[in-house]
This record gives structure tokens, sequence and C-alpha cells, in this order.
């Protein structure tokens, strides 16, 4: 049964995009949940003010981004170390 892309390294690169989207978005919502304990209000004059609401999504996007690039990173290690192995 064939792939998405038809050939192997298209197939490896789909995959790996499609992991890496799912990944990403898996971590800002995870950094979204964790940022609504924090207490805004004692850093802002109008904690529900939409600039407070941009900087929690903004906060959110840039934490689930460094927590999924982590990783991904992590597991492309992972897998290069069974190649220095065998």
């Amino acid at each position: 049964m064939r792939g998405l892309g038809g050939s192997p390294m298209l197939d490896y690169l789909t995959y790996t995009s499609l992991l890496g989207i799912i990944v990403s978005l898996v971590c800002i919502t995870i950094a979204w949940w964790a940022l609504q304990i924090f207490r805004f209000d004692l850093f802002t004059h109008n904690p529900n003010s939409p600039q407070t609401k941009t900087l929690q999504v903004i906060l959110s996007i840039v934490l689930g981004y460094l927590l999924a690039e982590f990783f991904i990173s992590f597991l492309g290690w992972s897998l290069n170390l069974g190649n220095l192995i065998g």
C-alpha cells in the first residue's frame, strides 16, 4: 500500500510534517491550559481587557512552540541514536 506522497522520501516528509503540526497544536493547547492558573491581574491594569487576552494567546503560542520543538528534537535525537549504535 502506497503512502500519501508516492515516494518514500515524500512520505517521510509528509508524515513528519503532519506529526510536527499535531505536536505543536497539542503543546500550544497545554500551554494555554497551564497559563489559565497564572494571575495576570498582578501585572496588568485590566485583566479582562483584549490586550491581556492577546498576551495570553501570544504567550501560549510561544511556550507551546518551544515545548513542541523540544519534543520534536528529542524524538529526532532518539531516532538518530539507533544509527549510532546499529
